[in-house]
């Protein structure tokens, strides 16, 4: 069984990394290669780069695997991008439901704000991606 959280520290910060929610989108190791390197073992070397770029890397992590806590700050929760709760809800058959203003960065860079509930195609059949239209009725979606 995969170890479900790993630890690296430079004294001043320890990242913490969590690989079963990673969805691999190498922003991490395309950005500052000189930590996050998945090459090598250990992969992520904490004495590659400054505290503060380590820290604004992690920040850019999309899935949350990447997260930190300053050393010595017991009493701090661990750190990670999200600014505030997010409600997020699975619909059975049917599509994600975001339930606030939200900003979707397509895969061309554009970007637009979205208000109110936001449905995202689950079931990879929509004309309209990535919101969904619908069709995961006409297709029978489960899941």
């Amino acid at each position: 069984m995969p170890k479900e959280t790993f630890t690296y520290t430079n004294n001043e910060v320890t990242v913490i990394w969590k690989p079963n929610i990673c969805i691999h989108s190498k922003i991490c190791w395309t950005e500052l290669r000189e930590v996050f390197d998945p090459f090598v073992r250990p992969w992520i070397k904490m004495d590659g780069s400054s505290t503060e770029k380590i820290i604004e890397q992690v920040r850019k992590c999309p899935s949350g695997a990447l997260s930190y806590q300053m050393n010595g700050d017991t009493l701090s929760p661990i750190k990670a991008e999200a600014a505030t709760m997010l409600s997020v809800q699975i619909s059975p058959n049917g599509p994600i439901l975001i339930k606030t203003a939200c900003s979707i960065i397509h895969s061309d860079g554009s970007e637009e704000t979205k208000n109110g509930t936001t449905a995202l195609c689950r079931c990879g059949a929509s004309e309209n991606k990535p919101f969904c239209d619908g069709t995961h009725k006409k297709i029978d979606f489960k899941g």
